[in-house]
């Protein structure tokens, strides 16, 4: 008679979803600035909070749909019939997608407007959904490049707007500090919230009940383009090339500051992207059986509570230089993940330095908008978003094409790498810090 072994599932404790919960809500609750007032109530100026809260919600929308890709897109490719092998293609093709046309749709956005590239998102979730639910199976090109090119213009169109909007409403820098960590938290948010409508509407069955979340993000799309097309028509900032390129030249080329904040940029987008592609791989390596549903709201719910945790750097006894605890972020980042690259863990340990990292996560994101519209004026913000993710998205490209295709490395050296930009990040972030007190104590002898 054979021995048989129990194998057991590991699933996170249920009290871990209470105790993100409950930080969430007290550090709102006890913010040392009426983030949530300025929203709510309509102090300051009734036109912004009114876009303030059209904006929080054809975002929270835009995440929404692009969470229910997150959650089951992988399903959508097994149901389609893909292999493995077809969805690193897939991934492949997004990510040089977003190379040779994603890197440029920021320039686009500048010069044609932002809200044009929002109603663009829309448009191509639409269609891409429509195609499934008329024509049936795409093709992995078409899926790859709409699906890239609407990530990238979520990437950088949404915020820029959002900041064109606030300085033409002449509104005070609070509010809009407020606003990019509500971005954060909003997305997060929404895609939890996706989780939980996809898990509803495919009821434990997802080859039966698959097209009902096409049917809602027709649904989600056509609310998006009925929210972005209302309201007053855009004027892009820049009318012609030629201006933007001098503008261009101008600023970017001459300003060390936005290059050092580009290639932190960058390096974050490398590291983040990293994490979601292999955070799931690393987990269930060797075998192990884990519950990733559980996981994967316990990584947002993190990322939550550092978005809140934001603004109690600008006020009340936590106030400190955004490049100073951007520094201290950037270090933590780098050595949560160095102890993944190194050494096998046990799932609990990973998943408290994912949780970890998917904290300073929500604390850098605002932090980096913030800094953007301290040192990238308005006409060139989307273009400079967009092309300071290029090398990052090639680097991605680079190594997947190095793990996927050639098995020259391994998962632990791609981590290994992102763990080096973010340590590159927090000494750009030292220099940010240095110079700016440089700045400071010249303009006080003036």
């Amino acid at each position: 008679m054979g021995v048989v072994i129990e194998s057991e599932i590991w699933e996170p404790n249920k009290a871990l979803f209470i105790f993100l919960f409950i930080p969430c809500v007290f550090s709102i609750f006890f913010l040392p600035t009426k983030s949530i007032s300025n929203v709510i109530d309509p102090a300051p100026a009734a036109s912004f909070i009114r876009f303030q809260r059209k904006f929080l919600i054809f975002y929270s929308l835009a995440s929404v749909m692009e969470g229910l890709w997150a959650v089951f897109g992988e399903y959508e490719l097994a149901y389609f019939g893909f292999s493995k092998e077809e969805m690193l293609t897939f991934l492949s093709i997004g990510y040089a997608v977003s190379v040779l046309i994603g890197s440029v749709l920021g320039v686009l956005s500048d010069l044609v407007g932002h809200k044009k590239l929002c109603l663009l998102f829309y448009t191509l979730h639409l269609f891409l959904t429509l195609w499934k639910i008329v024509i049936g199976t795409p093709t992995i090109w078409l899926i790859s490049i709409s699906l890239s090119l609407a990530s990238s213009i979520l990437s950088f169109s949404f915020e820029a707007w959002m900041v064109v909007e606030h300085d033409k409403l002449g509104q005070r820098q609070d509010s809009l500090n407020d606003m990019f960590w509500l971005i954060t938290f909003f997305e997060s948010a929404s895609f939890i919230g996706s989780q939980t409508l996809a898990n509803y509407l495919i009821d434990s069955n997802v080859n039966k009940n698959i097209k009902s979340t096409w049917n809602m993000a027709v649904v989600l799309a056509i609310a998006g383009i009925i929210y972005v097309t209302r309201g007053s028509k855009e004027d892009p900032q820049i009318e012609t090339f030629k201006d933007y390129r001098i503008s261009l030249r101008k600023h970017a080329i001459s300003d060390k500051r936005i290059w050092l904040l580009s290639w932190v940029q960058g390096c974050v987008h490398f590291s983040v992207s990293a994490f979601w592609i292999l955070w799931a791989p690393t987990i269930v390596a060797d075998g192990r059986e884990v519950i990733l549903g559980l996981i994967y709201p316990c990584l947002l719910g993190c990322k939550m509570l550092g978005s809140t945790v934001f603004p109690w750097f600008f006020h009340g006894k936590l106030a400190l230089r955004i490049e100073e605890y951007l520094l201290y972020a950037f270090v933590i980042m780098g050595l949560a993940l160095s102890v993944v690259a190194y050494d096998y863990q046990e799932i609990g340990v990973l998943v408290s330095l994912f949780c970890l990292f998917q904290t300073c996560v929500g604390v850098v994101l605002p932090s980096l908008a913030r800094l953007r519209t301290m040192y990238v004026p308005n006409e060139i913000r989307g273009g400079m978003m967009s092309l300071s993710l290029m090398p990052a998205n090639a680097a991605i490209l680079f190594f997947l094409v190095l793990r996927g295709y050639y098995q020259l490395i391994g998962n632990s050296t791609i981590i290994f790498f992102a763990v080096l930009g973010l340590f590159s990040a927090g000494g750009c972030m030292y220099l940010l810090k240095k110079w700016g007190k440089q700045l400071h104590h010249s303009r006080h002898h003036l």
